[in-house]
């Protein structure tokens, strides 16, 4: 083996492995040249380059030097060429990924992205980023890592300063062709290209971000304020192509050069070539084509409807064109092939002049421009009309509708973004539970990019997540892929901005002169802000106003809260409510007897979630929310002489009910919330009401362990001006042992269990206690009289005839 001289070395290393500027390998300078000669029927020479690899002795004689391996950007394979003929096509050449993780290409390709679909993105995006560097005036590595969009903004950035780079005047754009009987897809892109050594520096190292790189040069040449819409960071975009491929060509050609290159690599493989294109047909006049083969898993990615759809899902605000190769038609009349008979009865009709036709379609394949859709959040927002609000929302979200409202704001400061929020007009049909956090109802991009609509609270709290919108920021904390938003102080500030203005947007729905607006908003929305009470306590200030609810004086028309505290009493202290199942049985509930009398007005709230929801409210306007049902009820002025009167007349009384009742109640007491009823049976302040108790016993998936305990105290009121009462307190005094009174009593409690909302334990004993007294009370009071006996009747006892006298009569004589 030949060994090289320290100079040829030292010359070698200077210009770094990869970065050798041969487009082929040339004989080595030094004494000799390294042949290596393949047997006698092949007459071809072996050229090596000073960095090949297993065929020399160069790493030998860079570990004699104490020389590391990393000096070595890139390392360049062996490449044959026929000797005899120097006009055949340039070898290609060889050489290895560097990256600073071994294993950082399968990790990409297997593990970085979680969405095959997303290729697609990537790579419009590199495209649109050479697009507006060529416009711009900074030289820039282009199409690593990057999207189409990329490079066609970075060419639009180029041209500011080297106007020669659009001398060929081809319009900037991206456009993408399938095949789907062979599974290849196309992405060209008019942006900036690349040069050979471009592609050796950009796609050759993966994490490597050409366009960080450009955003760095832009910054240091004092030109950061331009407007830009670079997304690239990370440097592994464009290897997202792998997802999909197992084979990726990229051809492109750098207005700066003469010549276009072609750069190849293959899924899980170490190296690529780079290769000069010498076809003239495939000869483009700027910018990058990408064609990929596609895995076999994967050829529906090359069905052209499928990549329109991804287009219009990822890339639709691009700011360049992007058309897709679709199959058209258009519709033409044909002459219809006649049978014999036919045209011979129609040569002798001379009046039929014209022929039979048919209509057809004839297709054709055309581009079609695929991103029409221009993001308006851009624009200032007075120049924005309703009517292009409502289009933007429909074609967006793919709803029929217009949206009952729309917001379009721009933060700015310490975190700066522009969104567009709508509240729909109708409630999604079965598609988003309440109880689901996952909506893709907000759209996130960056920079026109779209990243994710798929969230799980992280910008928006599940209860509303009926609102829609786009977000669209310059900087967020992604993670490498683009797909997941990771949590950071950036992401609070923002979630917090949007529910302000989301509150904003239903405050202007509630105070539109168009009452009709808001009921709409409220039937099909309502229990989210209801779900709001119980979750987000610091908004509790804005979600009340927006609560409606029916009421005792208005049992047709929801009121608002600040409408009944209008409407309150002088003397009223407390906001008054009632739960219930439904509205009738909550106007005739027996706990409403007294409030009624006194005008004050009672919410009724015959919605599950309505009762847990005022609880959390708990208080509005420094009015605390009281349930009627309870105990401790404070109606306001009260009549000290009167209540130590019925205490001393029915007080032992009231014990005398405990002694019978028993357990089942914790106490009786005189009430003073009955004027009709006899008695009320009513719930402990801190345990559940009648109505929680009956939710909570239909719950599917519920505790019946605490039934009992969260039961609490229960409370028999007993109204002393009802007639019941005063037969059984004249009962207690006279009789107390009385079986009929003691019977009384037990039925008295369970009629008060049902018609205080309660649901009975036992209901066929109920039914027998009714149906007894019932008997007893109609006894005799519809029966015939016993001496008229229904004809044929037999009681079992022997019946008294009476005997009719019949005086004698002479034969033939008068009757």
């Amino acid at each position: 083996m030949h060994r090289l001289s320290r100079r040829s070395l030292s010359a070698a290393l200077r210009h770094g492995g990869a970065r050798h500027r041969s487009a082929a390998a040339a004989p080595i300078s030094c004494s000799s040249p390294l042949l290596d000669t393949v047997g006698e029927k092949d007459n071809k020479l072996r050229w090596y380059s000073v960095l090949a690899t297993g065929k020399s002795n160069v790493r030998d004689s860079s570990t004699r030097l104490n020389l590391k391996n990393g000096l070595f950007f890139g390392s360049r394979y062996e490449s044959t060429a026929a000797a005899s003929d120097s006009s055949a096509t340039p070898p290609a050449e060889t050489y290895e990924y560097q990256a600073e993780v071994s294993r950082l290409m399968d990790l990409i390709v297997n593990s970085l992205y979680s969405n095959k679909e997303v290729f697609l993105r990537e790579i419009i995006r590199t495209s649109g980023a050479a697009l507006h560097s060529l416009l711009a005036g900074q030289a820039c590595l282009i199409w690593h890592a990057g999207n189409a969009s990329d490079a066609l903004d970075k060419l639009r950035f180029l041209s500011v300063t080297e106007p020669e780079l659009l001398k060929d005047a081809v319009d900037l754009d991206i456009r993408i062709q399938t095949d789907k009987d062979n599974g290849i897809v196309t992405i060209t892109d008019t942006g900036i290209g690349m040069t050979r050594q471009e592609l050796v520096d950009c796609l050759g190292t993966i994490a490597q971000s050409g366009t960080a790189k450009f955003l760095k040069a832009l910054k240091d040449s004092k030109n950061s304020a331009s407007d830009n819409n670079l997304i690239g960071q990370f440097g592994v975009g464009f290897y997202s192509a792998f997802l999909v491929s197992d084979r990726v060509v990229v051809s492109t050609k750098s207005p700066k050069s003469d010549k276009q290159y072609i750069w190849e690599g293959e899924a899980n493989a170490s190296s690529y070539t780079i290769r000069e294109e010498t076809d003239p047909e495939k000869i483009i006049p700027r910018g990058t084509r990408l064609t990929l083969y596609l895995k076999r898993d994967d050829k529906g990615y090359a069905h052209p409807e499928r990549v329109q759809k991804l287009v219009k899902n990822y890339s639709q605000f691009v700011s360049f064109p992007i058309y897709t190769w679709q199959e058209k038609g258009f519709t033409k009349e044909v002459e219809v092939d006649e049978d014999p008979a036919d045209a011979k009865k129609d040569e002798q009709d001379e009046k039929a002049e014209k022929k039979k036709t048919k209509t057809v379609v004839e297709k054709y394949w055309d581009w079609e421009l695929t991103n029409e859709t221009q993001p308006i959040w851009l624009r200032n927002l007075k120049e924005v009309t309703t009517e292009e609000y409502n289009a933007f929302y429909r074609n967006t979200f793919n709803e029929y509708l217009d949206p009952l409202a729309s917001s379009h704001f721009t933060t700015e400061g310490e975190v700066e973004f522009r969104s567009i929020l709508y509240v729909p007009a109708v409630s999604p049909m079965g598609k988003d539970d309440i109880v689901n956090p996952k909506t893709k109802n907000i759209r996130l991009y960056v920079k026109r990019v779209f990243i994710s609509d798929d969230f799980d609270g992280e910008l928006f709290p599940r209860y509303l997540s009926f609102v829609k919108g786009v977000v669209d920021s310059n900087d967020l904390p992604l993670n490498v892929s683009r797909e997941i938003l990771q949590e950071s102080r950036i992401v609070r500030i923002m979630r917090k901005r949007l529910v302000r203005k989301a509150f904003d947007m239903i405050l202007g729905i509630s105070l539109s002169e168009n009452r009709e607006d808001y009921e709409k908003f409220w039937d099909n929305f309502g229990k989210y802000l209801k779900l709001g009470c119980i979750e987000d306590r610091e908004n509790h200030k804005r979600i009340a106003p927006l609560l409606r609810f029916l009421s005792s004086q208005s049992d047709q028309e929801m009121i608002s809260l600040d409408e009944y505290v209008e409407n309150m009493k002088p003397e009223q202290k407390d906001i008054y409510y009632i739960a219930s199942d439904s509205v009738t049985s909550a106007k005739n509930t027996p706990f409403l007897e007294k409030l009624l009398e006194k005008d004050l007005e009672v919410l009724f709230l015959v919605d599950p979630i309505d009762e847990v929801a005022i609880q959390n409210l708990k208080s509005y306007k420094e009015k605390n929310f009281v349930d009627i049902s309870k105990e401790d009820l404070d109606l306001g002025e009260k009549n000290v002489e009167k209540e130590k009167e019925m205490k001393q007349e029915f007080g032992q009384t009231c014990d005398w009910i405990k002694k019978c009742l028993g357990d089942r109640v914790a106490s009786v007491q005189i009430s003073n919330r009955l004027s009709s009823s006899p008695c009320v049976l009513v719930s402990g302040k801190f345990g559940w009401s009648a109505n929680m108790e009956r939710l909570m016993k239909s719950q599917t998936v519920g505790d019946t362990s605490s039934l009992e305990y969260m039961r609490g105290r229960r409370v028999f009121e007993i109204n002393p001006e009802h007639a019941i009462i005063k037969n059984l307190n004249a009962a207690f005094k006279s009789s107390p042992d009385d079986e009929d009174a003691l019977r009384a009593i037990d039925l008295l409690y369970d009629a008060a269990l049902v018609s205080s909302g309660y649901t009975p334990d036992n209901p066929a004993q109920l039914g027998g206690k009714i149906y007894e007294m019932m008997g007893v009370a109609l006894s005799g009071k519809w029966a015939a009289p016993a001496d008229v006996p229904h004809p044929g009747a037999n009681s079992g006892k022997p019946e008294t005839l009476e005997a009719e006298v019949v005086e004698p009569v002479e034969a033939g004589g008068p009757k």
